[in-house]
């Protein structure tokens, strides 16, 4: 077996079909998503485990972010993936903990989407909550009113109220992202989350492929947007047919006008969407994050979770958000600068 780094791209076209055919595959551990990522001025590698063949084990598609004077954070969202033994994922973190490092990072998240082999005795809980513990999955291979069918009463009946008070739901353009980003602060001011700059959401629409983005209007004012993404994109599967080709649209950031609540804008729109993904070849639509089961009312996810509850769909859990601190000294000097500074 061989841990290294992927560079070539002979190399990341097989990553590329190993992300497609591991059943946890997904946007997050993705080129495309990797795209993304460097556009943010983000460092990225790839780590693969491969057998004496050259077929990948076992990988890891990490996000380097780095902080003032050459320190670093390194993050892996929804990995890393792996097949079989547990001692391939196990080698591989270590080479991975091992060059972070050697790279001056302050700590190592993982945000994996199985529960990682227990065999470092420096995991521990993060308390952050950038990738959520909990989604919901609404089923698209249903049909629309079989999806309607599983809301819950009162999301359906909100669709309505929408289209009685005439809220008309079009497709936009990163042109868009002006109106959608005043909706956005007012969003996040009044639900007391911290928003990005307005180049972040630029950048996601002009380089995450097949984004989007939805507004919602109200007699030509704009009240609601909705951008997400499908993933992965339009492809060929593989000579053997083998595959995780089930197309997913992803719900990623919302913003309403708390004005306008009495529309249930959101509501249309975010059926729309659903629509929209539908007729794309959609088989799954991810509400992306709730609230974990038996949460409090302080877990940031919560106070979407309500609205998201009203489409249905399946609940599906995530391990807690994992760390290795590599610097703790460090790390607590920036923890307080943070609540100091800001």
């Amino acid at each position: 077996m061989e841990i290294r780094i992927l560079t070539n791209g002979t190399d990341l076209r097989r990553y590329n079909e190993w992300i497609l055919t591991n059943p946890e595959g997904s946007l997050w551990q993705s080129l495309e998503r990797k795209h993304y990522l460097e556009a943010c001025g983000n460092s990225v590698r790839i780590y693969v485990a491969e057998d004496d063949p050259g077929h990948i084990l076992a990988s890891a598609l990490i996000s380097i972010d780095k902080t003032t004077g050459g320190l670093s954070t390194w993050e892996i969202a929804r990995g890393p993936l792996w097949t079989k033994s547990n001692q391939l994922v196990t080698a591989l973190l270590e080479k991975i903990i091992n060059d972070a490092k050697d790279d001056r990072c302050i700590a190592v998240y993982f945000s994996p989407a199985t529960v990682l082999p227990a065999h470092h005795d420096a995991f521990t809980t993060a308390s952050r909550h950038v990738y959520p513990e909990a989604t919901r999955i609404v089923d698209l291979t249903k049909t629309e009113d079989e999806i309607l069918a599983q809301m819950h009463p009162k999301g359906r009946y909100n669709i309505g109220v929408a289209k009685k008070h005439s809220i008309e739901v079009s497709e936009g353009s990163s042109g868009d992202i002006e109106a959608f980003y005043e909706l956005l602060k007012g969003t996040g001011s009044r639900d007391g989350f911290k928003i990005s700059q307005k180049s972040h959401y630029t950048r996601f629409l002009s380089h995450l492929r097949d984004s989007f983005i939805l507004m919602a209007n109200y007699q030509g004012k704009p009240v609601a947007g909705l951008i997400g993404v499908l993933w992965p994109p339009p492809l060929t599967p593989p000579p053997r047919g083998e595959g995780n080709f089930s197309r997913t649209g992803i719900y990623y950031y919302g913003a309403s006008s708390y004005e306008h609540r009495h529309l249930m804008a959101p509501y249309l729109l975010q059926w729309e969407a659903i629509r929209q993904c539908k007729n794309a070849g959609c088989m799954r639509y991810d509400l992306l994050g709730i609230a974990p089961e038996n949460a409090g009312t302080d877990d940031p996810w919560a106070g979407i979770s309500d609205f998201k509850r009203k489409f249905g769909g399946t609940v599906v859990s995530y391990p807690p958000e994992q760390m290795i601190v590599l610097q703790p000294i460090v790390k607590k000097m920036l923890e307080w600068k943070r609540r100091v500074v800001g």
